[in-house]
């Protein structure tokens, strides 16, 4: 693929994403109020994963289980040794204590993500499926367990009650 349709998929991909997200979280947003209107938001968001699908790929993104496995644990292993930190420290220069509990509360958790990307690796390796009951994850910081969840959230202390399974 020539270098300026890379890019220019590139920027469309993180746009696309950008934008499911955005529209998922402006659906829940509107649920309680506007039901409708956050059933059009998820319709939206779902349109623009496919396109955020077809790019990454047509980008070439999109390989086998092991290779997409260890493309998940490189990305979770630099946001933890480089991408945060760097955005910590600028927080933090800048006072804006909001986005650094963002930032500590994400950085955590990809830490979690990294090593569960990293035995799963190991096990599909060996060519079987992860053995587990469930996952759970925290609404507020997003930390996951596998399995039951903890009294309390070791990040952020949130309720485990309050944990989503999946």
């Amino acid at each position: 693929m020539r270098k300026m349709t890379e890019a220019n998929l590139s920027s469309a991909f993180a746009g696309e994403s950008q934008a499911h997200m955005k529209y998922q979280i402006f659906a829940d947003r509107a649920e309680g109020e506007y039901p409708n209107l956050a059933r059009l938001f998820r319709a939206i968001a779902y349109a623009e994963r496919v396109h955020a699908t077809n790019h990454l790929e047509a980008l070439g993104g999109v390989g086998g289980t092991l290779d997409n496995l260890q493309a998940a644990f490189d990305g979770e292993t630099f946001e933890v040794e480089e991408m945060y930190p760097a955005f910590f420290e600028v927080a933090k220069l800048q006072e804006e204590k909001v986005a650094m509990r963002s930032i500590v509360y994400a950085k955590a958790a990809e830490k979690v993500h990294a090593g569960m990307y990293q035995q799963a690796k190991a096990v599909v390796s060996s060519g079987a499926d992860l053995q587990i009951a469930g996952v759970q994850v925290c609404p507020v910081c997003g930390h996951t367990v596998i399995g039951e969840p903890p009294d309390k959230c070791p990040v952020c202390t949130q309720p485990g009650s309050s944990f989503k399974k999946f």
